[in-house]
């Protein structure tokens, strides 16, 4: 949960970037239209983020599942 932290404040930092080449196009239109493209861009970056974070989830649940049979089997 200590690693979360520093990760989740690096995501919100970065949530508002854009490439140069949206960066451009949305400073050159007029505000609405660059608000719209803007709203566009994260719309288009919520899906990969959706799937990476399940990725991440099933790595987690499966990295705990291990773990726990190790503490379950005896010695010998």
């Amino acid at each position: 949960m200590k690693r979360l932290l520093p990760c989740l404040a690096l995501a919100v930092s970065t949530a508002n970037a854009q490439c140069v080449m949206c960066f451009r196009t949305a400073a050159a239109q007029q505000m609405e239209r660059a608000r719209v493209l803007n709203i566009g861009i994260g719309i288009m970056l919520f899906p990969p983020v959706l799937i990476l974070a399940g990725f991440l989830y099933l790595a987690y649940r499966r990295n705990s599942s291990y773990a726990e049979e190790e503490h379950t089997e005896p010695r010998q």
